[in-house]
């Protein structure tokens, strides 16, 4: 049964808590379960991850994180260590935050979380309460469980609902709590270490906790899917999609958030739990035919965003050079898992272009040091401001929101191009102040 409280009003004692994984959740997770008072230990077993948070250098971009772990730290109520098995010595409350990366099928590789279970179950406490903060499938704290093979340890469901670049603002002010166990005793104590949130607290079975998770991560896909659609619409018929944002995000129930078109969703979220869904649902029987129209959608998107770059630059990219502002699947986050701005990059490449690409988290490295580009940057040029990525181009293709690049001096950028052609793929330019210039301007939905 789901029960909801609104508020509580006293603060719970401190209590010991491990976190294992000083990811994207992990480490939020457990900085702000030590502003709280919580006495906590994560363990990251990566040595250079670890060296920079004992150094005080934070190995993710993530707003306010710098000072939230310096507090932490500083007031003795974080530290951090290479061993899971160190980390759990003593704690009453073990946060999985692991990753799942996507498996060949669309499922959520839970490797990870076994390996992490596996590891730290001969060690914890007795009735310690082992939390899967993880985005994990249908089924995963019965899987934790017989994983631990302890019947004294209790398996809670407590899924992550973090915006990548506002994770501490969104740790500190959630706009619900989620707490799934069949003990209802082990529900309550995990709710109560963010009572101070003053947030929301729904309390169900592990199922439908995890179920939720997924369902919301969906939802906001889909929400995104159709405004893409929407803002293809507007094109065909002339309708300028900001105006028709205005007039839907006022009705209530719509909203504004989510309505933003841009060159198609991505980031570590919502492309896999889409697909985690969709797996979940294909082997249950069950044709989930809107969810599959919706990540149908964004290909279709990526594609036209592509399409549109072609045209600007005169309908063929072979021997083009195109550049590139922004490589992270969105603003205030150094994350390029699933970035959608990355893949039309590598789209552009593949179609012939010589893309010249500037994002402000991507370091360059020095001339013949190739081998130190990551993996992922490999067959683009990597250039150390706006302007240099704009040297030379033919077309400039606006891929991620950052801020910085409203207010980039375009007459520079206009001197520097081969041609003043723009395509602002997050409609975050001016299109009456770059045309004045100028330059020719397409964007998402508008004319």
């Amino acid at each position: 049964m789901t029960q909801r409280r609104n508020k509580r009003a006293n603060d719970p004692a401190s209590s010991k808590v491990a976190v294992i994984g000083a990811g994207y959740v992990g480490l939020p997770t457990a900085a702000t379960l030590a502003h709280f008072g919580h006495r906590v230990v994560l363990a990251e077993r990566d040595p250079q991850r670890l060296a920079a948070l004992r150094s005080g250098v934070m190995p993710i971009v993530e707003v306010g994180l710098n000072e939230l772990v310096a507090e932490g730290v500083e007031g003795g109520h974080l530290r951090f260590t290479a061993a899971a098995t160190e980390a759990v010595l003593g704690a009453e409350f073990i946060f999985l935050c692991v990753p799942t990366p996507q498996g060949d099928d669309g499922s959520a590789d839970l490797s990870y979380v076994e390996a992490a279970a596996k590891e730290v179950g001969p060690h914890l406490e007795h009735r310690a309460i082992v939390v899967n903060k993880s985005t994990v499938p249908v089924g995963s704290a019965t899987l934790v469980e017989q994983v631990i093979g302890r019947p004294d340890i209790r398996v809670v469901s407590n899924p992550e609902f973090l915006r990548e670049g506002s994770a501490v603002r969104d740790s500190l002010h959630p706009d619900r709590l989620v707490v799934g166990a069949d003990d209802a005793e082990a529900a309550a104590l995990v709710g109560n270490l963010f009572a101070s949130t003053g947030a929301p607290l729904i309390v169900t079975d592990a199922t439908t906790s995890e179920t939720i998770k997924y369902a919301s991560n969906a939802f906001l896909a889909t929400k995104l899917s159709y405004i893409n659609a929407v803002a293809g619409l507007c094109e065909e018929v002339g309708a300028d999609v900001r105006d028709v944002m205005l007039g839907m995000g006022y009705d209530k129930r719509i909203g504004f958030e989510f309505l933003r078109p841009g060159p198609g969703w991505g980031g570590s979220c919502l492309p896999k739990d889409t697909r985690a869904l969709l797996h979940i649902a294909e082997s249950a029987g069950y044709d989930f035919e809107l969810l599959a129209g919706a990540i149908a959608s964004n290909e279709q998107q990526l594609a036209r965003v592509v399409a549109k770059v072609e045209t600007a630059a005169g309908g063929a990219l072979e021997g083009v050079a195109v550049a590139v502002w922004g490589l992270t699947f969105k603003a205030n986050t150094d994350d390029r898992r699933d970035s959608p701005s990355l893949q039309i990059a590598h789209r552009l490449a593949a179609l012939g272009a010589t893309v010249r690409a500037f994002d402000p988290t991507v370091a360059v490295s020095p001339e013949g040091e190739d081998d130190a580009v990551p993996a992922d940057l490999v067959g683009l040029t990597l250039c150390a401001d706006p302007f240099e990525a704009a040297t030379g181009a033919r077309v400039l293709v606006v891929l991620t929101e950052w801020d910085e690049f409203r207010w980039v001096d375009f007459s520079r950028v206009l001197s520097v191009m081969a041609a003043p052609s723009i395509v602002d793929a997050r409609n975050l330019l001016d299109p009456a102040a770059v045309r004045r210039m100028g330059f020719a301007y397409t964007g998402i939905g508008r004319q």
